[in-house]
């Protein structure tokens, strides 16, 4: 008779002689991964406000430089915690980055908010981090306006349960109509 059929050894019975069950007083624990998943899915990650210069509310101009960013109240950090079966996790999201998608083609990947701008910069500047400049009319697209979105990107660091750890590339976006003209001077003698 073998080590199994006698239930002796490391094997557990089969026989249906005596079932195994949990003890009551072993506590069950939930994985840190499904606390993490619960604190990331909390999360409450702020829809971009959509800002350029000339406003976006006026008609932007080809060959001239827009300035594009995203309104600061919506570029932080933002936390919330979760906890089970004794195991807590903190997760804090940060803004990494906004790309923007200009509507006639161009994509511009910005590392930061933007700037917003201000009169101390010349009315040609270029912004020092989050600008474009729009190459033709918007005359032709439906609505005469180019559909213009971003899309920022949050990384989410977290730690709990004696771990750490991140959950990358959680996005949020916003979405506008800009006109954009093109302006002719007329010489005259």
């Amino acid at each position: 008779m073998g080590l199994a059929k006698a239930g002796k050894g490391i094997f557990p019975r089969s026989d249906g002689e005596e079932s195994h069950k949990p003890k009551a007083d072993v506590e069950q624990h939930v994985p840190v991964e499904a606390v993490v998943q619960r604190a990331v899915s909390r999360l409450k990650l702020p829809r971009p406000v959509i800002r350029t210069s000339p406003r976006e509310d006026f008609v932007q101009v080809v060959n001239l430089p827009t300035w594009m960013w995203v309104e600061r109240g919506t570029w932080g950090p933002v936390t919330t915690s979760a906890a089970a079966d004794g195991v807590a996790v903190t997760a804090i999201a940060r803004p990494r980055r906004a790309v923007w998608s200009m509507g006639e083609g161009g994509t511009v990947v910005c590392r930061g908010p933007g700037t917003p701008y201000s009169a101390r910069f010349g009315p040609k500047a270029s912004s020092p981090d989050c600008g474009y400049t729009y190459r033709r009319a918007s005359t032709s697209e439906t609505g005469q306006a180019f559909r213009v979105s971003v899309r920022v990107v949050w990384d989410v660091e977290w730690e709990g349960g004696g771990r750490s750890g991140a959950v990358p590339g959680l996005t949020m976006s916003a979405e506008r109509r800009l006109v954009v003209d093109e302006v002719q001077a007329v010489v005259t003698s």
